[in-house]
């Protein structure tokens, strides 16, 4: 099974944005650089009509007041070029945006922007600023409220904020756009082209909403910008500014963001970049933030009036640390992702880039699951846990999900160790799954603490295994020390797609099966005729053994499989299915059930026999040979007493034969035939096989058929017969090729007869002018009126008798149809 971990990072790049005063929220315009020496100015004078229109604008949309943007007019004051990622001192003022002047800036990473004095500095100045506006508007409140001698409520439709699935429907509609794109990015490469206008031009060329024009943006950035790892290595030059990533392809999350603003603004598209802390790679879970400098920047993208979020770097790809390289792989829910799902990775160091209703503070974000994209593509729930932070109880806990559509799961268990991960069984983990959920019972042998990472891909197909989620695990006090069976198709229970295959959905196995006798009969439902085969594990079972502890029958509606268990413990139950009818067909898993025996382990001597059939009792083969209404519908018959009939309809009239055997105790290879003790009687088309068992134990008696334009005897069905009676009976008398269907032996029934003794005899011969028991005398039995030969013969000293008949087909020939063995009397 193959998995990718993926980790959606920035590999640690660290880049801080100036903070924006929030009563100057601000957009970007270009201006021509004046040649003076290094230095930047930045000045603004109010623009009362562009500041009255923002605030009105910002009301319409429902952004929160002091997210409001207010535009004005501004120069750009500077001397001296930018030059290997150095700048001057920048002081940040509002901006306006106009998409028909190139806009000019350069952004590097943490650090390069201010020096930490200048910033805290500006922080301070910027907390004093929002106090002192927040205090002017409670007192401007309060003075309306004072005024005014009737209040009249208002209430405002706060227009719904639009979902990535309200705003993209269907992918189908970028089609054109993400083709386009691609197309001219390629040939904007092919004759080095690095202008940010002249590619925002060419690859929005066509589009006409701002959505269109963002999206090509956004596929350029992720299909042909990688991210830097050599560069944050140190094995080469970083690449810095906007001007250097579109030139060497390459870049860190601050490069990416900063290419996305600039190309925003070619386009007319208001744009940010935010600067926050992530979990991606490096990430430890239960990481704390707090008191550390920002690790990540993204944009945000404003909309049809709404603002969204974005991240170009991680939709690009992802790095391995292994490899230490960056792996390009396409990410769609990077774009414009909905803030509730944002928020899992991205905490943005300015709160209302958040884009919540509500919020979240910092030490939230750090105890939140870590959640990957395909969590959200396969339409995942979790249930439970809320928290990245799983403490057992009583040993054991919890993880669920559910899902609208059929997914399946795996997962990998790991501690840590120094720095390295080690991998563990996945035997701490009961794992089940249906086709709207799945749930993962974890009970770890030993106190400790662990990772938890959980993988999973669409249903019925191959596809590998996508990192969706991780956990911590810490369990102070284990519940058991044993370990559950390694479960190599991970799911116990029904397999989630096991109705594709022919079963009935069913709660079989969904929980750890208890036993307390040592036996145990699984019975799952089936839609078609299916062949099946088990499998059966333990810790001290070798795979002879194991097949000597399972019998399974095979009906048109119905598998059973009877299960013995030698050993108390955990024991691991796998089946297999194919459908009847396909024999090339192959085997493929349709369960796995745990069963613990607790009590009543059953004894070696009392195992199954050994070389049953994948067929054992009436089936799906006796039916096809036209058998049916068996007084034994099931494998196992239990004889307190030591015989039983087993009786059914043979009305094709087929020839059938059985075969009796007992496996030695002393040597389990070697079986003894019991053929005498089996005995056939045929009365129309019932059919009844009489067996005496003449000791107790373990039996196996296999039925077979042949039909009249079959040449060979062919397998219909075994039966496991269990003798717990000290009774020891005798064979029945050896029958012979011309005793045939129809003829019954009413008595004597026992093959072995007491010398010197009278004895009476009935028996029902098809076919006889004549029947007589032969021995030291010749005694000719007399036909009843019921049809019934009749009479007493003497046995005398043996050693045998003979019953004798002169049949219609050779009525000058008298043929031997039984014996009996004349034995003395026991002392």
């Amino acid at each position: 099974m193959k998995m990718k971990m993926k980790c959606f990072s920035c590999f640690n790049c660290f880049c801080i944005k100036s903070r924006e005063r929030r009563s100057h929220k601000t957009t970007n315009n270009s201006s021509e650089a004046s040649g003076e020496p290094p230095g930047h100015t930045l000045t603004s004078q109010p623009n009362s009509r562009h500041e009255q229109q923002s605030k009105q604008d910002s009301k319409a949309e429902g952004i929160p007041k002091e997210d409001a943007v207010v535009l004005k007019e501004w120069t750009f004051k500077t001397s001296g070029s930018i030059t290997n990622g150095k700048r001057g001192k920048m002081t940040a003022r509002p901006q306006s945006v106009n998409a028909n002047e190139p806009f000019k800036s350069s952004v590097s990473e943490k650090g390069d922007v201010m020096d930490r004095e200048e910033k805290r500095r500006e922080t301070k100045e910027k907390d004093t600023h929002r106090l002192k506006r927040k205090n002017s508007m409670t007192q401007e409140k309060d003075s309306r409220k004072s005024s005014t001698t009737s209040s009249i409520k208002i209430k405002i439709n706060k227009p719904r904020r639009k979902l990535k699935k309200d705003l993209i429907p269907n992918l189908e509609v970028f089609h054109k756009i993400d083709t386009h794109a691609i197309n001219a990015g390629r040939e904007l490469r092919i004759n080095k082209v690095f202008s940010v206008q002249a590619i925002t031009q060419a690859i929005t060329k066509g589009a006409i909403s701002d959505l269109d024009k963002l999206r090509a943006i956004w596929i350029w950035l992720c299909h042909y910008i990688e991210y830097d790892v050599l560069g944050y290595l140190g094995h080469s030059e970083k690449v810095f500014s906007p001007e250097q990533v579109i030139l060497t392809g390459r870049a860190v999350c601050s490069g990416y963001s900063s290419v996305c603003l600039q190309m925003c603004r070619e386009a007319g598209i208001e744009c940010r970049e935010v600067s926050g802390y992530s979990k991606g790679a490096g990430y430890q879970l239960g990481q704390s933030f707090r008191n550390t400098k920002s690790d990540h920047s993204w944009n945000a993208v404003c909309v049809d009036g709404q603002w969204h979020l974005l991240d170009a770097c991680w939709g690009a790809g992802y790095v391995d640390k292994d490899k230490k390289a960056f792996i390009k792989r396409y990410k769609e829910y990077y774009f414009l992702t909905d803030p509730e799902n944002f928020i899992d990775a991205h905490y943005p160091e300015e709160e209302e880039w958040q884009l919540l209703e509500n919020p979240i503070r910092i030490e939230e974000f750090e105890k939140r699951v870590l959640i990957k994209p395909d969590f959200y593509t396969l339409n995942l729930t979790l249930i439970q846990p809320k928290q990245f932070l799983i403490v057992t109880e009583n040993g054991e806990a919890m993880v669920s999900m559910s899902f609208p559509q059929l997914v399946h799961f795996t997962y990998q268990i790991s501690q840590r160790s120094g720095k390295k991960q080690q991998k563990l069984s996945k035997s701490m983990g009961f794992l089940t799954s249906t086709q709207h959920s799945m749930k993962l019972r974890l009970m770890p042998p030993k106190s400790g603490t662990y990772e938890l990472m959980l993988f999973a891909r669409t249903g019925n197909t191959s596809k590998t295994f996508d990192w969706i989620c991780s956990f911590q695990l810490e369990c102070p006090s284990p519940k058991t020390s044993e370990e559950l069976p390694e479960n190599p198709y991970v799911c116990w229970g029904l397999q989630p797609d096991a109705p594709s295959l022919g079963l009935e959905s069913c709660d079989y196995g969904n929980d750890i099966i208890s036993l307390e006798s040592g036996s145990y009969r699984l019975v799952l439902k089936t839609t078609r005729p299916l062949m099946v085969l088990c499998e059966l594990s333990h810790k001290n079972l070798d795979k002879t053994l194991s097949k000597k502890c399972l019998a399974v029958q095979t009906e048109p509606d119905q598998l059973a499989c009877n299960v013995l268990c030698p050993y108390y413990g955990y024991y691991h139950l796998s089946v297999f299915v194919r459908d009847w009818a396909n024999e090339a067909g192959s085997f493929e898993n349709a369960g796995n059930f745990l069963l613990h025996c607790t009590a009543g382990a059953i004894s070696l001597n009392e195992l199954f026999p050994s070389g049953l059939n994948s067929s054992c009792g009436p089936g799906i083969n006796t039916l096809e040979a036209g058998l049916f209404e068996f007084s034994h519908t099931e494998a196992l018959v239990h004889t307190q007493q030591g015989k039983c009939d087993i009786t059914f309809q043979n009305p094709q009239d087929i020839d059938l034969l059985c075969n009796l055997t007992k496996e030695q105790s002393d040597q389990t290879a070697s079986q003894t035939t019991l053929s005498n003790h089996v005995l056939f009687t045929h009365n129309g088309s019932k059919v009844t096989i009489s067996i005496n068992l003449p000791e107790s134990g373990v039996y196996r008696l296999t039925l077979f058929g042949k039909s009249s334009f079959k040449q060979e005897f062919t397998f219909l069905c075994d039966y496991i017969l269990k003798n717990t009676s000290v009774n020891k009976w005798p064979p029945f008398p050896c029958m012979y090729q011309d005793w045939k269907k129809g003829s019954v032996l009413f008595e004597p029934r026992a093959g072995h007869l007491e010398a010197s003794s009278w004895v009476k005899f009935r028996v029902q011969v098809l076919g006889a002018q004549r029947v007589s028991v032969k021995g030291d005398e010749s005694v000719d039995l007399q036909l009843s009126e019921s049809g019934v030969w009749e009479g007493k013969a003497f046995t005398g000293k043996g050693p045998q008798l003979k019953l004798v008949a002169s049949l219609s087909e050779t009525p000058n020939m008298i043929t031997t149809l039984m014996t009996f063995s004349v034995v003395k009397p026991e002392q």
